[in-house]
């Protein structure tokens, strides 16, 4: 008996799809045919079936591809807005966060990666990755994995990992590091239970030591060398501020560059977090070796951190994509609104100066921030099967209603540029793997109303407790 034919849906008629392909195709009054989780055809509507097993009726919006994003802590959108650490830059701000999270449990973890995803499909990101680093009491990596699978977010879950206390030099707490053989231990078993390295894998581990002020150079090394034996990818902080840069130049003699050189933690398969205070030596041997950085503008402005010299990194060749970091370091996780800061930030010209770079308000246009957040996102996790358009690709994307008040005069002139121009505005449709997720405003996913009182009443009985 043959296999029934795979279900087709038709995102028909839309005013504008920007692809993001290899040639920059922008698309007027055109259609996407999808054939179960793929892309078929995109061309001209007239070209495309006119019916499929379900029609979305685009005409109105502007279709982008899924935003990809590259670094998050889910978890911390429980302590969002924390009274204390408001005003507190990175080391400070862990310092005092770090009590409160010791008493995370499992519930708390799969939950908060609801609403974490939540937030970000709603703004039109459809692969997101997660950096968990902590894992007080019976809190597993599972734990989100659980909470993935039920938004149905195309997921790189990392293995992070701290294992190098206060007593031992480091910053966070004896009571929240792990004995590092028990992290490879756990690294090895989840790339074994979860890893899918196929074309449209839904779910992908990296393996994530924390920091430079939280792992053993040990770890470091040891860790690369589990990743590239099961063929899996590298993902830490790095040079993230000034006294992260003085940590290492006091403790390992040298840059926070040279230092992930010296243990491998360079290439293809390995992105960094932040790389603020990336020097013109490191940000040269990163373009050489392909190694990503994920840039958190947000979280780098509520920290105080700087402006990472993301136009300087990108004219040297150094793959670069977005992330909204921690929840409770950008406080939200809306995936347009990091894309427009990392354009505005950049035009402000302080960091690029020192890379000769300065370009003023053309430092990063519209559609080169909307890369960023898309094939540059797609490149920095290692991903050839999302992050544009194109028969063959995931069917993954994300409709904009260019009717509603936000696109008002700017739409009209440039869908595209309106989109990261005008205020950040909210996905009308949201498509992961071929599935509707965000329908007309709404998240299908799950009923969101009862998992943010769960998720507020978590919030308060961990901080409460803490304190």
């Amino acid at each position: 008996m043959s296999e029934p034919s795979p279900r087709t849906l038709l995102v028909k008629d839309a005013d504008y799809v920007a692809t993001l392909d290899n040639w920059s195709h922008e698309l007027r009054r055109a259609s996407i045919l999808i054939r179960g989780n793929r892309i078929e055809a995109l061309g001209p509507a007239a070209d495309l079936p006119a019916s499929a097993d379900e029609v979305i009726d685009a005409r109105g919006h502007l279709v982008v591809p899924g935003l990809v994003n590259t670094h998050h802590h889910m978890f911390q959108s429980l302590t969002r807005a924390v009274p204390g650490v408001q005003d507190a830059e990175l080391f400070t701000w862990l310092q005092g966060l770090y009590p409160i999270w010791a008493g995370l449990t499992p519930d708390m973890l799969r939950v908060s990666t609801q609403v974490a995803m939540a937030e970000l499909l709603l703004s039109g990101c459809t692969t997101t990755s997660d950096h968990l680093y902590l894992f007080p009491g019976a809190c597993r990596l599972d734990d989100s994995i659980d909470g993935a699978r039920l938004a149905g977010m195309r997921f790189t879950a990392t293995r992070g990992a701290m294992s190098v206390g206060r007593s031992a030099g480091g910053l966070p707490p004896d009571s929240l590091v792990e004995r590092e053989a028990d992290i490879l231990a756990d690294m090895d078993r989840l790339v074994s239970r979860y890893h899918d390295p196929s074309h449209g894998a839904m779910l992908q581990i990296a393996l994530a030591p924390c920091s430079p002020f939280s792992v053993s150079r040990e770890l470091m090394r040891e860790a690369a060398g589990l990743a590239r034996s099961r063929g899996v990818r590298l993902h830490t902080h790095l040079a993230e501020n000034d006294h992260d840069l003085a940590y290492s130049r006091e403790r390992f003699g040298c840059s926070p560059a040279e230092y992930a050189e010296g243990l491998g933690w360079v290439g293809p398969d390995v992105w960094h977090a932040h790389c603020v205070k990336l020097d013109a030596a490191g940000m040269g041997r990163f373009a050489a070796t392909g190694t990503g950085v994920a840039h958190c503008p947000c979280s780098n402005m509520r920290l105080a951190s700087g402006i990472a010299p993301v136009r300087a990194m990108l004219d040297a060749g150094v793959p670069v994509g977005l992330g909204v970091d921690g929840s409770a370091s950008n406080d939200g996780a809306h995936m347009v609104g990091e894309a427009r800061m990392a354009m505005l930030l950049q035009r402000v010209g302080q960091a690029a100066e020192a890379f000769g770079c300065d370009r003023g308000p053309s430092a990063l246009t519209a559609r080169q921030a909307l890369e960023l957040a898309t094939r540059g996102g797609a490149r920095v996790l290692g991903r050839s099967d999302i992050g544009h358009l194109a028969p063959g690709m995931c069917a993954d994307l994300a409709l904009f209603d260019l009717r509603t008040l936000g696109f008002a005069g700017g739409a009209v002139h440039d869908p595209v540029g309106a989109l990261l121009l005008c205020a950040p505005a909210p996905a009308a449709w949201t498509l992961v793997d071929g599935v509707v997720r965000v329908r007309q405003g709404r998240l299908t996913s799950f009923e969101l109303a009862p998992i943010i009182q769960q998720h507020n009443a978590m919030a308060l009985d961990l901080v409460g407790r803490a304190q």
